[in-house]
């Protein structure tokens, strides 16, 4: 499975950008997944809901399934967090998965910034980000695209990963 990901610092526009990018690349006829990073405690279930009420009742894993789409929880409880690898295994095949966040991890990004945020480039410091979407100019030792460029960007990706 091919990867490539989508990191930067907070409002940086990650989200905007993948968004764009899944949309540009699928019209193409390639299929993707993508997997993004929380850092907090998020929920997909309401309180009430009956998935909520398992999962709250201890269930380790809900599968929430209809004729449209599944979605499949599970509590972590007092286990560690999944590595990346880990839940790329849990995908099924696609062409491409884009990854939003993991910045630490070792495969190819794309850095997303934003000059007004005042946050420093991680590029600088990091190898696995091949290439910078800004939203200004940038002097760097490799391509810069604008951050609403999301056809370059796209086409920069596809060659990266050999699509």
């Amino acid at each position: 499975m091919r990867l490539y990901g989508v990191t930067g610092w907070k409002n940086a526009g990650k989200t905007g950008l993948m968004e764009r990018l899944v949309s540009e690349i699928t019209e193409r006829g390639i299929r993707v997944s993508t997997v993004k990073h929380a850092h907090h405690t998020f929920d997909v279930d309401h309180a009430g809901k009956d998935s909520h009420r398992h999962r709250v009742a201890g269930a380790t894993e809900v599968l929430l399934a209809s004729r449209n789409r599944f979605a499949l929880m599970h509590e972590l409880r007092d286990e560690e967090e999944p590595s990346l690898a880990m839940l790329l295994d849990k995908l099924a095949p696609v062409d491409l998965v884009l990854v939003e966040g993991y910045k630490r991890d070792s495969h190819p990004k794309i850095e997303a910034f934003r000059a007004e945020t005042g946050n420093p480039l991680i590029a600088k410091g990091d190898p696995t980000i091949r290439a910078v979407a800004s939203d200004s100019p940038l002097d760097l030792d490799r391509p810069v695209f604008d951050l609403d460029d999301t056809v370059a960007i796209a086409d920069f990706i596809l060659a990266e990963v050999g699509l």
